[in-house]
């Protein structure tokens, strides 16, 4: 029997974050592991009226690519791939995994020529993602891998899942939509601000949003979601924080990250494990060592890290900041085939002053 609250995010998905319409043309991609709710999200689409392109991902075969193909291969973009993410009108990303560690062992110089050679594509679904003319999401699908990773048993994690995103009660909806109106309140504040001050035990940073437009995020792209994100003046970050949670991505996770800013740019980067690849990603292009996004975390539901940048970034009481490309949404001008969220907790004795005005402290706003 298909669990109630597996439906209800495969509804949540399809009518609220993606909003199919009759016509749309839907990429549905997921991992085998997700097979389930790839089911159900398909049949959403289906009963929409939409068009759903399916595509299944596999960690092995992305393994195998890696190990054998050429520089050449690497940096092929197939034209399928390019025609897809400029026409399709809608995009989910069903995540799942099996191993969430297959391509730790994988060459960074590997992963840059392949991810530089999508930069082009990424730029493309963020400019039409900017201007509502691709909608899209990405979710997670309860799997044991990400659970281990999380440190809790199948069973919790998938209650951990379905109450991140309100399936465990009968109107998902109405819960974002009563984020959307906290978060709006908030936002609206900051309209016409210049000047982000960022001061804790683990943070000294100055940075402008002069003219930059914050972003409320409230499930449409991810689900969970719940966070306010704004790309800060390229040269503007001065500074230095230590983020306090570890940052995975491409299977390595990079911890005791310390970051230094003079006008904008990362010029001094470590971290207490595995600093040469935070170093090659930071020199992944020349956009890579500035900021394209600062962003504060507004799921007081998430209180627990599960190394999920989807759920992590969201903690309430937390800030994130991402190295590389920015949104253009909200007014950024950097680019990059990179976009890395790294998280700082802000509970202990964290506080963010705006224009000189405290706006946010001990992990809570206080305007």
């Amino acid at each position: 029997m298909t669990d109630i609250r597996m439906q209800r995010l495969a509804k949540l998905i399809v009518q609220y974050s993606v909003r199919v319409k009759e016509g749309d043309w839907v990429l549905v991609i997921g991992d085998v592991k997700t097979e389930s709710l790839m089911d159900l999200v398909v049949k959403e689409v289906l009963l929409a009226g939409g068009h759903p392109e399916i595509k299944v991902n596999s960690e092995s075969v992305q393994e195998t690519l890696y190990q054998y193909a050429t520089e050449k291969q690497l940096g092929f973009v197939s034209p399928t791939e390019k025609m897809l993410v400029e026409k399709i009108d809608g995009y989910i990303f069903l995540q799942g995994n099996r191993n969430t560690r297959s391509l730790s062992a994988v060459d960074p110089a590997k992963q840059q020529v392949f991810r530089r050679a999508r930069r082009e594509i990424s730029e493309t679904m963020m400019e039409r993602s900017a201007t509502d003319d691709l909608r899209w999401v990405i979710t997670q699908f309860p799997c044991d891998a990400n659970a281990q990773e999380a440190d809790m048993s199948l069973k919790n994690y998938e209650n951990f899942v379905y109450e991140a995103v309100f399936c465990d009660k009968e109107d998902p909806v109405a819960e974002w939509q009563a984020i959307h109106a906290e978060q709006d309140r908030i936002i609206k504040w900051l309209e016409g601000k210049k000047k982000i001050s960022v001061k804790s035990a683990n943070a000294d940073l100055t940075l402008s949003i002069d003219g930059r437009t914050f972003i409320n995020s409230s499930g449409k792209n991810n689900m969970p979601s719940g966070e306010i994100f704004t790309s800060p003046i390229e040269e503007s970050a001065n500074g230095w924080v230590n983020f306090t949670y570890p940052a995975i991505t491409n299977g390595r996770e990079v911890s005791g990250v310390r970051l230094k800013f003079e006008d904008g740019k990362v010029v001094d980067a470590s971290a207490e494990k595995n600093e040469a690849f935070l170093i090659s990603q930071l020199d992944m292009d020349e956009g890579s060592r500035y900021l394209g996004e600062f962003a504060i975390g507004t799921n007081y539901g998430i209180t627990q890290f599960t190394k999920n940048i989807l759920y992590d970034e969201k903690i309430g009481g937390s800030f994130h900041m991402a190295i590389g490309a920015g949104f253009p949404e909200a007014g950024s001008k950097n680019k990059s085939a990179i976009h890395w969220d790294f998280i700082c907790d802000m509970r202990e004795d964290g506080e963010i002053a705006v224009d000189g005005e405290i706006f946010y402290q001990k992990g809570k706003f206080i305007i």
